[in-house]
């Protein structure tokens, strides 16, 4: 692995002074070079304070950070060949565009002509060019954001770190910039360790994601093994939208589980947990557009589904999709039809018949 985090732990003295709290919680990581790795999760689930662990901005309690075969644990920021962009930008207000992005040059006392030449391959890479001039309050949000990935970039170093930087933009310009961001990264091949809370710039961004949750790694994956198999509730529920439906186990097949929903046997084609065996309970997810509403009754449900009659309690019309609260069982679910035609349209109050899609439905333990 190029950077491994090895059963890192970060302990903070509490508030109180009653005893500490543990921010990273024997967090281990491996991240081959020239990846694209996010760090997601809610406020404080400790991907902020890993990043900066790894950044060398807070030390370890326990544990060993491992850059390309070195460990770095107590080595200073300065010394560890990475560049941070901040949610902040951190650019200089007093010096110009061209000036910002060279900073980190002059320091290292490099030569007029390679500051001037590799300054000028960073702002033609990140579409800086013709903004040399610029003082950074005559800048867009945007391209204020150019110029510190810029200046990071220009650095060269082994790893580049992003701490939330697009959570001060507006929503079109996030996400024009996070694919900006990723064809930056892609054409350099940078190793990039990347932390925010949107689900949505993770599954975008990301080579592989490393979903948190009160200090604890709770699953590393690519998105689609993420979004489509969740280690457990929390991690569905986080990553997209979920319905989550009781269900009692019946017995383990050879395509999957049987097992029983609102008093009626449905088979799962579901990798689940190997420790869930028959009579006990569990959790069947089921994404919303895994759901398929219809106005009468379907004959026999096919090989792929399972149907159960419902009513519809809310429609949200969103114009690319239409959105359904359904009532059925006593259990409220989220429906979702995309590209909807106004023929497709359920009026609230209607009765319907939900299909499931059992092939894209999923077993979790019924507790964590």
């Amino acid at each position: 692995m190029f950077l491994e985090l090895k059963n890192i732990s970060k302990f903070f003295p509490s508030r109180d002074g009653s005893g500490e709290v543990r921010a990273v919680d024997d967090v281990a990581i491996g991240i081959e070079q020239g990846l694209f790795v996010t760090l997601l999760g809610p406020s404080g689930c400790g991907k902020t304070t890993t990043l900066r662990l790894i950044a060398g901005f807070e030390f370890p309690t326990h544990g060993h950070i491992v850059l390309d075969g070195q460990e770095i644990n107590d080595l200073p920021p300065n010394r560890r060949d990475m560049a941070m962009v901040f949610q902040s930008y951190a650019i200089f207000p007093h010096l110009n565009v061209y000036e910002n992005i060279a900073y980190g040059l002059k320091i290292k006392k490099m030569s007029q002509q390679g500051i001037r030449r590799t300054v000028a391959e960073v702002m033609d890479l990140t579409e800086l060019t013709g903004l040399e001039n610029r003082a950074p309050n005559q800048l867009s949000g945007g391209q204020q954001q150019r110029v510190a990935l810029a200046r990071a970039l220009v650095m060269e170093p082994k790893v580049l770190l992003f701490d939330e930087p697009l959570s001060n933009l507006d929503a079109k310009l996030r996400v024009q910039m996070r694919t900006e961001i990723r064809r930056i990264q892609k054409e350099l091949g940078i190793t990039s360790v990347y932390v925010t809370h949107d689900q949505d710039e993770a599954m975008v961004l990301s080579d592989e994601i490393v979903v948190m949750h009160k200090g604890k790694v709770q699953q590393v994956g690519t998105a689609v093994a993420i979004y489509r198999h969740p280690h457990n509730r929390f991690v569905a529920d986080f990553i997209g939208r979920a319905n989550f439906l009781p269900v009692t186990i019946q017995e383990r097949t050879n395509t999957g589980w049987q097992v029983q929903l609102f008093d009626t046997s449905m088979a799962i084609a579901s990798a689940a947990d190997t420790s869930l065996g028959a009579g006990q309970q569990a959790i069947l997810m089921v994404r919303p557009e895994s759901i398929r509403l219809t106005p009468e009754k379907p004959g026999a449900p096919g090989a792929g589904a399972t149907h159960f009659a419902g009513t519809i309690a809310r429609t949200s019309y969103l114009g690319s999709l239409a959105e359904y609260d359904v009532d059925v069982n006593g259990h409220r679910l989220l429906a979702v039809r995309h590209d909807p035609g106004e023929a497709d349209l359920y009026a609230e109050g209607s009765a319907v018949y939900v299909e499931f899609l059992r092939e894209n439905a999923y077993l979790l333990p019924a507790t964590e």
